[in-house]
């Protein structure tokens, strides 16, 4: 596994090294600062070095270099996460924007981080809630000392992300589902490509330490129901979930279950790719004058989405050719004006309605220009937030608490609210005519 890690800042000196296992020595450091520091490497080439058998896998926090050493085969994914997770720590003591100076002043801090984030060079806690619990130096600040049994229960990872006795005066718990949509359209208008990637954002605010129970209408929870009619679902390709969902039961019966950390977290993530709903229609008309003196550029967007809802934010980027000189548009919805410095016509809708159609006619005069090159046709990019309303079709199906009497009494019964919103994503186009959307 990882046999040193270090910090060095710009100059290539280190700051602080801690070395796990003797297969590398400090002499090493030479070796990175001449070949990566020196050579100016980061940001152009991959943060994974190998010099004399000894890898290097490195990020950067400000000027400042954290460097992790192993000659063994390691996952990189792994190391990365750790140094990710180092520098998270960092900020939580620190301070967000923590510098060489503020590193030199906490030493013993630092180094009581790392002795307790890994031992023999395989990664351990790395909880800020349960280090703060025994490290109180630095801008934490010290709670209320646990019971011996309790710190040791916590430590050993037993559930290091909620700690025990915790209390609300109205248990609650927020549920929201948040899709970004990702099209690809040709130059004749047919989909070559569309996905959705979501998330479920969770708040919970539950006494005690309950358990809760997750269910969505993917088709994985379906497949399994052997009696009865399969009600149509959703067939999620891919997931990923937060440490506290217990994946046995996932992979034995497709449920979440999980015991909440307190506050804001996010459960999961998943990616769709078949019966996507898309959220709007885009129909464009772009026409080039003889003599590339104008374009005429026609568009037409029609909202899928029920008419019991509304697509807010909507911007809609229509871009022009670079030698522009001034258009004139007309809308009857919202505002359009040629902004320069986007090279396209900026389209605001502040409330779109479902089930609506919008129009936009304009006409853009060019400069001359002594050498006419072709117009590449750039993408029609679209940005815009529809709330209750997922193109995926995933959405909650039932949430429950379980084995907490502090919340089961008639005085302390928890609260569930669910949202759901689809937003804009990203897409690009290569067709002759570049009128894809980014929705």
């Amino acid at each position: 596994m990882i046999s040193m890690i270090m910090i060095l800042n710009q100059k290539g000196d280190v700051m602080i090294s801690r070395q796990y296992r003797d297969d590398v020595s400090r002499a090493a450091a030479d070796s990175f600062r001449l070949q990566v520091i020196a050579a100016k490497e980061t940001g152009t080439q991959a943060p994974v070095k190998r010099i004399e058998n000894c890898s290097f896998l490195y990020t950067r926090h400000l000027n400042m270099y954290f460097v992790a050493l192993t000659r063994s085969n390691v996952n990189p994914a792994l190391v990365f996460e750790y140094l990710f997770q180092k520098i998270r720590i960092l900020k939580a003591y620190l301070g967000e924007e923590f510098d060489e100076n503020s590193m030199r002043n906490n030493m013993t801090l630092i180094y009581e981080l790392m002795d307790e984030t890994m031992d023999f060079g395989y990664p351990q806690n790395c909880a800020v809630d349960v280090l703060r619990l025994y490290i109180n130096l630095g801008n934490i600040r010290p709670q209320d000392e646990p019971e011996p049994s309790q710190l040791t229960s916590q430590i050993t990872g037993a559930i290091d992300w909620r700690r025990e006795g915790i209390k609300h005066k109205r248990n609650e718990v927020y549920i929201d589902v948040l899709e970004s949509v990702n099209l690809l359209l040709s130059s004749t208008g047919s989909i070559l490509r569309n996905e959705v990637t979501g998330q479920v954002q969770m708040n919970t605010k539950l006494t005690g330490m309950p358990e809760c129970k997750f269910g969505l209408n993917d088709k994985l929870v379906i497949d399994r129901e052997e009696t009865g009619q399969r009600k149509p679902g959703v067939e999620i390709d891919d997931c990923t979930f937060h440490r506290c969902v217990r994946l046995g039961k996932f992979d034995a019966d497709r449920t979440i279950t999980f015991i909440p950390p307190d506050g804001e977290f996010e459960l999961m993530r998943y990616r769709v790719n078949d019966n996507i709903n898309l959220p709007f229609r885009i129909i464009p008309a772009v026409q080039e004058e003889h003599g590339h003196t104008s374009v005429s550029i026609n568009l037409k967007v029609i909202a899928n989405f029920s008419d019991q809802l509304f697509a807010t934010h909507v911007v809609i980027k229509i871009p022009v050719p670079k030698n522009t000189a001034k258009t004139k548009c007309k809308v009857l919805f919202g505002r359009a004006k040629y902004e320069p410095e986007q090279q396209a016509i900026v389209w605001r809708v502040k409330r779109f309605p479902g089930k609506a159609e919008c129009h936009i006619n304009a006409e853009v005069d060019l400069m001359p220009t002594v050498r006419p090159k072709g117009w590449s046709r750039p993408p029609i990019n679209v940005e815009f937030q529809v709330p209750m309303f997922t193109a995926s079709g995933v959405h909650v199906r039932f949430l429950r608490v379980y084995d907490n009497p502090d919340i089961t009494r008639k005085d302390g019964c928890a609260t569930s609210r669910k949202r759901a919103r689809t937003r804009s994503g990203f897409s690009r186009e290569k067709s002759s005519l570049g009128h894809t959307g980014k929705t």
